[in-house]
């Protein structure tokens, strides 16, 4: 159940949820690659690729920053390249580079679909094509690779598109890779397998959009963090194709019955944090 020695590359890790899982991976000793586009500190938000690289190392961890933005090939290709002749391979991806709107068809611009559809979908396929060359290597040295895509369960229903059919269609894409990879690549010893989170996540962006009644009503990042690694560790051969969700992994697989440390504000009650979108409904409950 450790990450020591393997090598991580991460989309979008400067900050959020993706700078949880690094430094996650980070305590165990493994390899992270921060590949972002954040290399200077954004006016409001904090974190950049430097500086959680800096974290990386004193938590345990070698970190590797590389300025990357998914959505154009070229980098992906020398990023990629770049990580594994630093550790000499990649044995996971994670997926976890996303935009958003939550906007209707009529409020959608053009420029907003083609930046979500180009990180979320397109993106997390660029990434995946260029890395998985890396994992089947790893696989083949039975390194137990993993793909992890930070996207919700496949979900067809009306209501989860209607309201922002842009955003929802970026956030499918994600998940249809996670789909089709499981099955493409399970010869290879390659799990591929998304994560998403049951409530709202308290990151930094989380707190500049909706302050703090939305921080109270969400859970710190370390819950997917956690997850993720649960997930991470599994034998790739046998775990893989799975839409999970934070805390039916942590419950159902690593036999966490108290979710209170995750609590962005504590205690807040579990019937007052906000769920998140696409959540199926039979997501059993957890108190």
């Amino acid at each position: 159940m450790s990450l020591k020695g393997k090598t991580l590359f991460i989309t979008g890790g400067s900050r959020g949820i993706g700078e949880a899982i690094a430094m996650r991976a980070a305590r165990d000793g493994a390899n992270v690659v921060i590949a972002a586009k954040t290399a200077e500190p954004h006016p409001k938000l904090p974190g950049t690729i430097y500086s959680v690289v800096e974290a990386i190392g004193k938590a345990g961890g070698q970190g590797l920053p590389i300025i990357c933005d998914i959505r154009e090939e070229q980098q992906v290709a020398e990023a990629v390249k770049q990580a594994a002749n630093k550790f000499g391979g990649i044995d996971i991806l994670v997926n976890n580079a996303s935009a958003i709107g939550l906007t209707g068809t009529l409020q959608t611009d053009m420029k907003r679909y083609d930046l979500m559809n180009g990180i979320n979908a397109r993106g997390t396929y660029m990434t995946g094509k260029y890395c998985i060359p890396y994992l089947q290597k790893s696989g083949a040295a039975g390194r137990n690779p993993h793909i992890l895509t930070l996207s919700p369960p496949l979900d067809m229903r009306s209501k989860w598109f209607a309201p922002h059919v842009a955003y929802s269609m970026a956030k499918y894409g994600m998940s249809l890779c996670t789909l089709a990879w499981a099955e493409e690549f399970r010869r290879d010893g390659i799990a591929a397998n998304s994560l998403w989170p049951r409530t709202g996540i308290a990151t930094a962006a989380i707190k500049l959009i909706g302050g703090d009644p939305l921080m109270k009503k969400s859970r710190t990042p370390e819950i997917m963090a956690d997850a993720a690694h649960v997930i991470l560790t599994q034998p790739s051969r046998e775990f893989t194709g799975h839409f999970c969700i934070d805390d039916v992994v942590l419950h159902d697989m690593a036999g966490v019955r108290d979710f209170s440390k995750y609590l962005a504000v504590p205690g807040t009650k579990e019937s007052e944090l906000m769920p998140d979108f696409f959540l199926p409904d039979n997501l059993p409950k957890y108190s």
